[in-house]
């Protein structure tokens, strides 16, 4: 048929059909949407309680959850059940009107929890009498889903007083847990403050509290704060009352005593080492601030730079061990690991000599010398005083392990001299340098009387060799 230009024009402009430009939107995208919209609407009609074990579990923020409560998902819950929508990640394309259910009908408490758990948003404000809040509750604790269990108390957490919804948690522990994490999750100190009151719980909440307030990166404020605790109010905190028990407050109070002297260590020993006139600063410069440090590793500062200073210092490790009332055994090994690593052997042997009321010495060593030959040698301390500490050594069998570990060949020799035993010395004259020191003194001993020729052979008995009455194989 013929058609002049303009019906041809009109033809076009009139038609059902469009044509294919590359602006226009995807028409079979768009349908596509459409239809899986339709299709997810109908899971509405056919859902079935047998089919929860073959979803996946997904939570608001579209992550699959346990059974359990995770970190980072309280927001999501709370976006969930607040009044403002939900931000929207993909476009609207008109909602089907079986979503309308979730919000018109009356959801039962087992369906409602059963939609919340896999992921759906439901309206809770049809629960309105404090039966029905309390056996949603229980039914979302049967479950077992941390996440349910949380978004059904953040909804009972504005709807009720605190007063009912303390009284009615206490006889519900798991949902109590749950609350109890929430409000440390989320920080809210007043209510958890509440809610211990009321459980007598208020020791547990302070610790919470002062574990909390030991982020504060100021000495002085971090300060101020611990003398709150232990009973003092001042201007920066004048609300705080936490209610420490007796044995917490004592270490509370060496926190406070222990920080107290770090500032006033730290301020010092940073003016003498800039000033650069100290030989210990200039030698071993700090690698960190005594600021915040335990009490051992202030103790080792302390030994390491300020080891001469008089007790009546607060730098001094004499002053820190009656302070903190520290055992012999820690200030010993502490000392000791400190002063051998800066190889002040003379200060090593102060440590362990003793004198008695008549002025005898004697070596005594609290944590046993043969942890002190373990540490002496691990800062690289010389042969000569490693064999004084092993030699120290009560048991033999410990006695020789060391001295065959740590290559002091004289304790070695001198043990098996003393044992009375040829064979050994014979044995280990093969694992000394030849024409050494060494083998020279285990040729003198074998050679000597100390131990004799002829040991094992049938005229001759370890008896006859303590007795006396040893006799040669020739008579």
């Amino acid at each position: 048929m013929n058609r002049t230009k303009g019906d041809e024009e009109e033809y076009w402009n009139s038609s059902k059909f469009k044509a294919f430009t590359f602006d226009d939107e995807d028409d079979e995208l768009s349908q596509l949407k459409e239809s899986k919209r339709a299709v997810n609407s109908l899971r509405d009609f056919v859902d079935d309680d047998d089919d929860d074990d073959d979803l996946e579990r997904v939570s608001w923020t579209g992550e699959p959850v346990g059974s359990r409560t995770r970190p980072g998902s309280f927001q999501s819950l709370s976006d969930a059940l607040s009044d403002t929508p939900a931000k929207n990640y993909a476009p609207e394309l008109g909602r089907p009107k079986g979503e309308y259910r979730d919000y018109s009908n009356d959801w039962s408490p087992s369906d409602t929890v059963r939609r919340l758990r896999k992921g759906k948003i439901c309206s809770l404000e049809r629960f309105r009498s404090l039966q029905d809040k309390l056996q949603l509750l229980e039914e979302a604790v049967s479950m077992h889903d941390g996440n349910v269990i949380t978004a059904v108390l953040i909804f009972l957490k504005r709807t009720l007083s605190k007063e009912i919804l303390f009284r009615e948690l206490e006889v519900r522990q798991v949902a109590l847990r749950h609350l109890i994490h929430f409000l440390k999750e989320i920080g809210d100190q007043k209510l958890l403050l509440d809610l211990f009151r009321f459980l007598d719980r208020t020791e547990e909440l302070a610790l919470s509290h002062y574990r909390e307030h030991l982020n504060i990166q100021d000495p002085d404020k971090r300060k101020e704060f611990l003398k709150t605790c232990i009973g003092e109010r001042l201007t920066l905190w004048p609300s705080t009352s936490l209610p420490f028990s007796a044995e917490d407050s004592v270490h509370i109070q060496d926190h406070y005593t222990l920080l107290e002297r770090q500032i006033i260590i730290e301020a010092n020993d940073r003016h003498l080492e800039s000033a650069g006139q100290t030989e210990i600063f200039r030698k071993h410069p700090r690698k960190a601030s005594i600021l915040y440090m335990p009490l051992v590793t202030t103790l080792f500062y302390s030994c390491f730079y300020h080891y001469t200073e008089s007790e009546g210092t607060f730098s001094s490790p004499t002053n820190l061990k009656k302070t903190f009332k520290i055992p012999d055994k820690q200030y010993v090994l502490t000392a000791l690991a400190a002063r051998a690593k800066l190889r002040a052997w003379n200060d090593v042997d102060a440590l362990f000599t003793t004198k008695n009321w008549l002025g005898y010495t004697k070596k005594r060593a609290p944590i046993g010398f043969h942890r002190v030959v373990e540490i002496l040698y691990k800062n690289s301390a010389p042969v000569q005083i490693l064999q004084e500490y092993v030699n120290l050594v009560e048991d033999v069998d410990t006695k020789l392990n060391l001295a065959t570990k740590f290559k002091c060949h004289d304790v070695v020799i001198d043990t098996y001299r003393d044992l009375k035993d040829r064979q050994l010395l014979l044995a280990y004259r093969s694992k000394v340098d030849k024409g050494s020191a060494e083998e020279e003194k285990i040729d003198i001993i074998l050679s000597s009387s100390a131990v004799p020729a002829a040991l094992g052979t049938e005229t001759s008995t370890w008896t006859d060799l303590f007795t006396g009455h040893y006799l040669k194989a020739s008579i």
